[in-house]
């Protein structure tokens, strides 16, 4: 069995594996032609159910082509142009590149002793980013697994500050403070708020939901007012979570006047920027993100409009003394007495794969203004489906686009809501199993709408033009349909 570990001795081994796995995935996105095989639940699920796992295919190239049968036939692929369904994009060459690196190294990025220079690699990139968002030189925050995680550490942290602070009495236990803790979001801010809060013991009824304008962006004023009755309350604010780039309508909030209102307040500010966050390379919209420097702490997401392969993201903190509160020490891997640089003082997790060898080799070999160009055009390109949208009466559309989204609806005119709302999540479904395209659906104000996130360069207008010809086309197909089933009756 010891011809299967990597080492030294199986070094031709793992050369004409890996070029196997290569020639197959290489081989295969070659002929791939749509995102999706169209392919149901119940027909996935049986392929992969009745394969016994106690009986080993023994060959590589066996167990390959099983791979091929029951994962790739039916992979959803992001880098398809017509998949426009939820935030995933697709990825750059040298960041693939960096995660054979990192596989095969296998670093844990939780102790400087089991990483050395991948440490010193991920420190500098938290510097890098700290650098673009605005903030100083104590800034200081670690990768994690992805936005969720991101939030939950800067919450856990502003958690702690508040702890802390005048508000609370720190003669109280924290489980018997925490009940008055309040976080405040905006109504479209991501689930993670509410997902943290719960986490964190204070309940999901802890996060105050703030109303957004016309552009689905936090209302600073109705902001201002609901801190205010929360302190007369006797309540103690935790945090306000503002989001830049919201996951449906792509909506940055106000970050300066809700910075206003955090330092008016003395409130931990946070920005989600998990989506938006490429606008700090962007060459053309850096502007949209003015205010974030002014925040306490920052999620990023690399893995979103960064192009990079999940996982990847960053949690950010002006001063990195706040990182003091996920901080534990044990005598076997990070004593108090130690001197190494640890990244696990920084981090909720322990053993912790590399991810950040993949941004630092996109980087040097792309740079960042390369990435930021692919922001723009996904942007450029959410402005031309919006402009294709208004021009079409078979069509609603929210709001314009700031990011690269566009949440919108099949509803010709004097077709009634009710018929909408059973017609759009059928467009939907539609397009998935014919394998075409993939789109995303949501819900605005308890109605059914569709969602295009457009989160790839290769995507053109002609691409959208196509995906609305079908919302239109089966969208007017199960009108008629429910139209003369109707008759029938």
């Amino acid at each position: 069995m010891r011809q299967h570990l990597f080492n030294a001795t199986n070094i031709d081994r793992y050369r004409e594996e890996m070029a196997r796995g290569v020639g197959l995935i290489s081989d295969h996105v070659g002929a791939v032609s749509g995102p999706f095989s169209g392919a149901g639940v119940a027909e996935v699920s049986m392929r992969v159910d009745d394969i016994d796992l106690d009986r080993p295919l023994d060959d590589l190239a066996d167990a390959l082509a099983e791979v091929q049968s029951v994962y790739l036939e039916d992979a959803v692929w992001f880098h398809e142009p017509r998949y426009l369904a939820h935030l995933n994009c697709p990825v750059v060459i040298p960041a693939l590149v960096a995660e054979v690196l990192v596989s095969s190294v296998n670093s844990s990025l939780d102790t400087w002793d089991q990483s050395a220079g991948g440490t010193h690699i991920e420190r500098r990139l938290i510097d890098w980013t700290a650098e673009r968002i605005g903030f100083g030189v104590r800034a200081d925050g670690v990768f994690t697994s992805g936005g969720t995680q991101s939030n939950l550490q800067a919450l856990l942290i502003a958690r702690g500050q508040a702890y802390l602070s005048g508000d609370a009495d720190v003669a109280e236990p924290l489980a018997q403070t925490s009940a008055r803790f309040r976080i405040f979001a905006s109504r479209d801010s991501h689930f993670s708020v509410q997902k943290s809060a719960s986490i964190l013991g204070l309940g999901t009824d802890a996060v105050v939901t703030i109303p957004t304008d016309d552009r689905r962006r936090m209302d600073a004023r109705a902001l201002d007012v609901a801190v205010r009755d929360a302190r007369a309350a006797g309540l103690i604010p935790v945090a306000v979570v503002a989001t830049a780039g919201t996951t449906d309508f792509g909506s940055i909030d106000p970050l300066g006047q809700v910075a206003d209102v955090c330092s008016e307040h003395g409130v931990w500010m946070h920005v989600d920027a998990a989506y938006g966050g490429g606008l700090l390379v962007s060459t053309r919209r850096r502007h949209l993100l003015d205010g974030i420097e002014r925040a306490d702490s920052v999620t990023i997401d690399f893995h979103k409009t960064f192009f990079q392969p999940v996982s990847s993201s960053a949690v950010i903190v002006r001063d990195g003394d706040g990182l003091r509160h996920v901080t534990y020490h044990a005598d076997y891997l990070n004593p108090r007495s130690s001197a190494q640089p640890n990244q696990v003082d920084k981090s909720i997790q322990t053993t912790r794969r590399f991810d950040a060898l993949k941004l630092w080799l996109t980087l040097r070999t792309m740079g960042a203004d390369a990435i930021g160009d692919y922001v723009d055009e996904v942007v450029d390109l959410a402005s031309s489906g919006y402009e294709l949208m208004c021009d079409d009466p078979d069509l609603e559309v929210v709001t314009e686009p700031t990011l690269s989204t566009l949440v919108f609806r099949f509803r010709p005119r004097g077709l009634a809501v009710s018929v909408a709302d059973e017609v759009n999540p059928g467009i939907r479904r539609t397009i998935a199993g014919s394998g075409s395209a993939v789109i995303a659906g949501t819900l605005v104000d308890g109605h059914a709408w569709l969602k295009l996130t457009m989160l790839n360069p290769d995507t053109t207008v002609d691409d959208l033009r196509a995906v609305l010809g079908l919302v239109r086309q089966i969208g007017h197909e199960l009108v008629d349909a429910q139209h003369a089933s109707e008759g029938a009756r």
